[in-house]
């Protein structure tokens, strides 16, 4: 470890410490998510289960709430549910990444933990420099760090980032989100026999390729991962126009089905689709665990015009990370489920109640609070609308007619009501988390879901059902990290 790196992370501790009391009093710090400490979160980063353990790396800037020069910090598990904060992994110290040690991705070798990342430099004079890095550790904890592996290509601009490694066939694989020199979003790939030294592959998708036509300036966190037969491309497009329902957070997050061709490098993929249809999720980033199972993190946030608004400013802290969502590619289509795990922190036997409600708000005994989870089953909506209201502050509504479900919140800025729709044939299940300032619900088993930071009354408790639906109805209380 160099002094600067040294004296770099004792900054940010002394930052933790020094507003530790009014961060962790915010009435809006969430129970069951993984937070800063102090500062700002945004992109999930090097998750893998190494060793048994499961490890969250994220971006963070301990000493704003803005985005500044990134850190990579650091959370552990055994079990998904319950998650220990370690030392800082990453901090932005050397003249490669003196302003920032942006997002990626993390690897298993021979025992050790590789992390990929982007190193940030901006010169005096506004332009930038970016470098593809390497950090290696034999712990899982302490990273010594081995400097540049890959520098900037022709035919880019330095928006190249975001490297996400995979072993096949004894090969190692990286792709990269891009910027071409025309301002064009795209994916680039590299080959490596030792994770050291890289041979750029070429682009395997983006704007204006595979019959795309113009789709962003600029893609970040891209992600192929395999599903049931499937090779899928995850990426974050930045620059798509709203269209309907669709693109109407200022950065999307999605996919493309396709097949990619490990012998000629080619990627063909289907049509974009994406990942969440509410207000507050990108970046995400997957890895498989040791059971086979495909996991993802999101960055439960959005840099926006109303990121600022949010009222844990005031506390010196702001954003999370999404709860882990186990993957399934059915029915064309990638289905979001909270991982199994999470049913440890619940903290009773559940509250069931089988109703039938007819028009009038409807609240039913022992189901409210704070920070719980409610599945919805066997609903069945009769006609017209069906809505839920979470403590006076959001509401989730079904429209049977329009065949549309929609999430609506009071906007940070302007307290007015904003909404979020998507199309669904039909609703028979709901599963949602609610934390103190978050919620996540997963429509018909995962189909679609909606991710919003929310910030209601910290006294109410309420939830209230309206409507002419059916359903059988399990809350359970929910306990912290």
């Amino acid at each position: 470890m160099t002094e600067n790196e040294r004296h770099l992370m004792q900054r940010a501790y002394e930052e933790v410490k020094k507003n530790h009391d009014i961060v962790q009093h915010d009435p809006y710090r969430l129970d069951y998510h993984l937070m800063p400490p102090v500062g700002l979160l945004n992109d999930p980063n090097g998750l893998i289960q190494y060793k048994g353990v499961y490890h969250v790396f994220y971006q963070w800037n301990p000493f704003n709430t803005s985005h500044g020069a990134k850190f990579w910090g650091h959370y552990t598990s055994a079990d998904l549910a319950h998650w220990r904060e370690e030392p800082i992994a990453l901090a932005p110290s050397e003249w490669y990444e003196k302003n920032g040690c942006y997002s990626g991705c993390a690897v298993e070798s021979e025992g050790k933990l590789y992390l990929f990342y982007t190193g940030n430099v901006k010169q005096e004079d506004g332009t930038r420099d970016t470098y593809q890095c390497l950090a290696v550790s034999s712990d899982g904890i302490h990273f010594e760090k081995h400097g540049p592996i890959l520098n900037l290509p022709e035919g880019y601009t330095a928006h190249f980032r975001d490297p996400k490694v995979w072993k096949e066939n004894n090969r190692w694989y990286m792709i990269l989100g891009a910027q071409t020199k025309d301002e064009k979003g795209t994916v680039v790939l590299f080959t490596s026999i030792d994770l050291f030294h890289w041979k750029e592959a070429g682009r395997i998708a983006g704007a204006g390729m595979n019959g795309l036509g113009d789709f962003g300036y600029m893609w970040e966190c891209p992600d192929l991962l395999q599903l049931n037969g499937k090779d899928i491309l995850m990426v974050s497009p930045q620059g798509l126009e709203s269209n309907g329902h669709l693109y109407n957070n200022l950065f999307q997050s999605g996919y493309f089905v396709g097949e990619f061709d490990y012998e000629k490098n080619k990627y063909q993929p289907g049509p974009f689709v994406e990942l969440d249809c509410g207000f507050d999720f990108y970046a995400p980033q997957t890895f498989k665990d040791e059971t086979g199972r495909t996991i993802l993190y999101g960055w439960m946030g959005m840099t926006d015009e109303n990121e600022q608004y949010q009222p844990t400013i005031s506390r010196n802290w702001v954003h999370a990370l999404t709860i882990p969502r186990e993957l399934e590619y059915k029915n064309g289509k990638i289905y979001q489920r909270p991982v199994m795990e999470l049913v440890k922190l619940r903290k009773d036997k559940g509250i069931v109640h089988h109703v039938k409600i007819h028009g009038q708000p409807a609240q039913f005994d022992g189901v409210e609070g704070k920070t719980v989870e409610l599945v919805l089953e066997a609903l069945n909506v009769n006609e017209g609308n069906f809505q839920i209201s979470f403590r006076n502050e959001a509401s989730l509504i079904y429209d049977s007619s329009k065949k549309e479900i929609s999430l609506q919140r009071k906007n940070f800025r302007t307290c007015l009501q904003e909404t979020r729709t998507c199309s669904i044939a039909s609703l028979s299940m709901l599963h949602i988390f609610m934390d103190q300032s978050s919620l996540e619900i997963f429509i018909n088993d995962g189909e679609e879901v909606f991710t919003a930071r929310y910030f209601p009354n910290p006294k109410d408790e309420t939830i209230t059902f309206q409507g002419n639906a059916s359903f059988s109805l399990t809350k359970w209380g929910l306990g912290k990290l």
